[in-house]
């Protein structure tokens, strides 16, 4: 079967390591079935974003020997497609808007929890109604997005396939998503859509057939099996791979330059050199 992968950066920094393993993975894997890889550019953090960083994307992933068809897809030229998604789910009956804050959120938890979309929202404005959302969040009721996929049993028999590790298919838990990720944020006040909606249409536009990403978002998965059973849309296969960490066991960040691909270039390394770092020097 020939693979439609795709890698998806943002451009908020520069590319390090961890963004290495995994493109150089999809590529590969592409490669090898005789299929396509895809580059897109997550840019919708319009407070974030930077030319320079995109620019960076492009000759970083060059440089390691990449190439990808074109024009790539920018999430910021995309934004009806979102908007679709968005006006559908709300039909449903599906969101509500939300003015709380972060700290807001922080405060009304005794002992605050955290998911794969951060802090799990308690559902302070779920019953509200507020007329202006012009400057609010947009959430994901989870409780009716549930009822709406059969309840409980409906949702448990919702899967996705993982073969980081063999090839294993992961049920949902309707218990787990509404006490391990709540009400989602779907489209945020300061950047527009937000990171999983996104994400699930793009993969179903470009007809991405194997997603390849690091074990840390392997929870936020769940959420994107749910939009993908509310929306309609194709489940693609996923490749959760290990995370390439720094000396004290942490997750590389993009503020972590020490350990970006331009740092390494700029002195004299070589492709080679980059992917005997992150394992991959026999590929």
């Amino acid at each position: 079967m020939a693979h439609i992968e795709r890698f998806a950066p943002s451009p908020t920094g520069y590319l390090h390591l961890g963004h290495a393993f995994s493109a150089l993975t999809a590529w590969k894997q592409a490669q090898t079935t005789g299929g396509t890889f895809l580059l897109r550019i997550e840019d919708t953090d319009r407070t974030r974003v930077r030319p320079e960083y995109e620019q960076a994307i492009y000759d970083d992933l060059h440089w390691l020997g990449l190439n990808w068809p074109s024009p790539v897809l920018r999430q910021s030229d995309n934004v009806e497609s979102y908007q679709t998604a968005l006006n559908f789910l709300n039909h449903s009956g599906l969101t509500y808007a939300c003015e709380c804050t972060r700290s807001v959120i922080k405060m009304a938890q005794s002992l605050p929890t955290y998911g794969p979309d951060g802090l799990v929202y308690p559902g302070t404005c779920r019953d509200k109604k507020l007329a202006d959302t012009k400057d609010t969040a947009i959430r994901l009721n989870m409780a009716k997005a549930i009822e709406l996929l059969g309840g409980g049993d409906g949702v448990n028999h919702l899967s996705f396939t993982d073969i980081s590790d063999g090839n294993c298919e992961h049920f949902l838990n309707a218990d787990r998503l509404l006490s391990e990720c709540g009400d989602i944020v779907l489209a945020r006040r300061d950047t527009g859509v937000a990171y999983h909606l996104a994400v699930v249409v793009d993969d179903a536009a470009q007809n991405v057939t194997h997603v390849t990403r690091g074990q840390d978002l392997f929870e936020a998965t769940q959420i994107h099996r749910v939009l993908q059973a509310l929306l309609g849309l194709p489940t693609p296969i996923y490749r959760h791979h290990r995370l390439i960490l720094d000396e004290n066991g942490k997750r590389l960040a993009k503020r972590d330059d020490s350990r970006a691909i331009r740092k390494y270039r700029e002195d004299g390394l070589k492709p080679q050199d980059i992917r005997e770092m992150v394992g991959l020097g026999d590929r």
